[in-house]
């Protein structure tokens, strides 16, 4: 009796014991959460202030105001950088999907002398720090004239290493059998990839769509270097330059609305794809 006496009891204490468990998880979990969105919740708060108000510690204004915002678009060519970004992130994103698709098939369905070199040779640009190819991009943009040009800002990403690494793995695991019966029925090459290879690895070309989109949008570095005329600014780049020119007491505050301004449209593009993007980072991390 006493036996089962015990037995019941231990029984009841392992989900009190686990609730408590879960509810420090989820205690820590919102802790971290807002440690993390703070800074944003900061800067979206800040864009709405008065300059009076740029150092009152209340996350929400006092006086609330749309002003800054029209008053960045009156200083600076927003409208300019916010369309150069998203030209250049979409273009970069459509090449990286069909080039990576089109290298990362040949290398999982092909068998040819040199494969696995090659194969070898592009996983291994990965461990290339950025900031040493930035001297020889430099030297054949200046060369060949694409200096100051978008296609400038785009040719060193129009094939990556990671979306090849990436669709490569995905192609691999398809049934070969699958792909040889298309060819026994006539198909060429092209059309096997483009009718049966693609619409089977859609989760992986839609996590390497968003994952290159994004990139690509806070990418800085490279176009800070190439770019000289203002209009061509992408929008971080923008975003320098115009706090660069900022002198008065506002400052601070047009600076958070412009950065929150370059911000949004992820933000946006987080709530609509955040289920792509997650199985995204899950999938090429799983890869």
């Amino acid at each position: 009796m006493s036996t089962r006496t015990a037995l019941h009891v231990s029984a009841r204490g392992r989900p009190s014991g686990s609730r408590l468990g879960s509810l420090a998880s989820y205690v820590l979990l919102a802790l971290g959460t807002l440690v993390v969105i703070f800074p944003f919740l900061w800067m979206i708060a800040t864009s709405f202030k008065l300059p009076q108000d740029l150092y009152s510690l209340r996350l929400i204004p006092a006086t609330a105001t749309l002003g800054n915002y029209a008053e960045i678009f009156r200083r600076a060519p927003f409208f300019s950088w916010i369309g150069n970004t998203v030209l250049l992130a979409l273009i970069a994103a459509v090449t990286v999907i069909v080039f990576d698709t089109m290298v990362g098939y040949v290398l999982a369905k092909f068998s040819f002398v040199g494969k696995s070199v090659i194969f070898l040779l592009i996983i291994s640009t990965l461990m290339v720090p950025t900031e040493m190819l930035i001297i020889p991009w430099y030297l054949i943009a200046t060369e060949l004239g694409w200096s100051d040009t978008y296609w400038g800002v785009l040719f060193p990403g129009v094939m990556t290493a990671f979306g090849i690494f990436l669709m490569r793995q995905f192609m691999e695991a398809l049934p070969s059998e699958l792909l040889d019966a298309a060819r026994i029925d006539g198909l060429n090459e092209w059309r096997i990839m483009v009718r049966i290879a693609v619409p089977l690895v859609k989760p992986a070309i839609a996590a390497l769509t968003i994952l290159t989109f994004i990139g690509n949008w806070n990418q800085f570095t490279w176009p800070l270097i190439v770019l000289q005329t203002e209009e061509r600014f992408t929008l971080p780049v923008g975003i320098l330059y115009f706090s660069s020119e900022l002198k008065d007491s506002s400052s601070w505050i047009l600076i958070m609305t412009g950065a929150t301004v370059s911000i949004l449209p992820l933000i946006a593009l987080f709530l609509v794809f955040q289920k792509q993007i997650i199985r995204g980072i899950a999938l090429s991390g799983m890869k």
